[in-house]
């Protein structure tokens, strides 16, 4: 019982890499529209490396929980029959394609119009990335895995730190979007509805037990660290909310900082996500 800290190159892996999606759907989308002059799209690109920069992060992470990287191979023998082989297939695809992008667009080697096609399709990639990774984790015989819960919670890390790291690195390229505030309101109403699904599933754990082990159990903190994840995710937002409601808008460094909480929030909500992993035993009872 307790934290799943213990899976912490999983949580790394999941959150970092949910974390990417967003910031490429936010970056994607503003060069997709086009409306930037050539040095905008050009300081644009160049802040765009931090994304793959986390992504490898993500990944080195996910190879040191095979314990040997001579492993991380293997996870690929399976692909189109195992989840866990499909998850890493979609997220390398997904790295490959958006890199491969990057790197021709800092070389200026990019068409123009093949660019918008080719960060199309690296956001529906990055999309399925995450459906992949939800899919790893829908196990029958783990009943507090085996809900909606789970494919929610992958997807609003998506939106509540994906806003953030893309005005991060837009704010970083000089970039002031007049859909900024959009941007953000899609951040809180994440965080709300992840608040929403947090409160559900904790008063639905007490439903789910078996022969040996009852759910609510497993993490007897359940309560105190969603509201500490809850805290960190809020003083985050305020790092963007607080400046830009006084200012117009939220400096690189404050952006810097409510991204570093966000994520913290979002490995607490994680860290609890693992902790909850229990088999049925021989019967689930709820």
């Amino acid at each position: 019982m307790g934290m799943g800290w213990h899976e912490w190159p999983l949580m790394l892996f999941t959150v970092l890499g949910q974390c990417v999606v967003g910031g490429v759907m936010v970056t994607g989308w503003v060069l997709i529209k086009g409306q930037l002059t050539a040095r905008e799209t050009q300081a644009l690109h160049r802040s765009m490396f931090f994304l793959w920069l986390l992504m490898g992060i993500a990944f080195v992470a996910s190879v040191l929980h095979l314990g040997s990287p001579l492993r991380a191979f293997n996870s690929l023998n399976r692909v189109g029959a195992s989840a866990l082989s499909n998850e890493i297939a979609s997220g390398s695809l997904f790295f490959a394609v958006g890199g491969i992008y990057w790197l021709l667009a800092v070389l200026h080697k990019m068409p123009p119009a093949l660019g918008k096609l080719w960060l199309g399709l690296t956001i529906l990639l990055g999309l399925l990335f995450v459906y992949a990774m939800t899919r790893v984790y829908q196990i029958d015989t783990v009943p507090t895995w085996y809900n909606g819960y789970t494919t929610l919670g992958f997807f609003l890390t998506v939106f509540i730190a994906g806003p953030m790291l893309g005005m991060l690195l837009l704010q970083a390229a000089g970039l002031r979007l007049a859909w900024r505030n959009v941007l953000m309101m899609i951040g809180v109403v994440a965080l709300l509805i992840s608040l929403g699904a947090a409160m559900m599933q904790g008063s639905e754990l007490a439903t789910i037990s078996s022969s040996v082990q009852q759910a609510s159990a497993l993490i007897p903190q359940y309560g105190q660290l969603m509201v500490w994840r809850l805290l960190l995710l809020v003083l985050g937002f305020g790092c963007w909310i607080c400046p830009q409601l006084r200012r117009g808008n939220a400096s690189v460094a404050a952006l810097a900082l409510g991204l570093i909480l966000i994520v913290a929030g979002e490995l607490i909500g994680r860290g609890v996500f693992y902790g909850l992993h229990m088999t049925v035993g021989m019967a689930v009872a709820g």
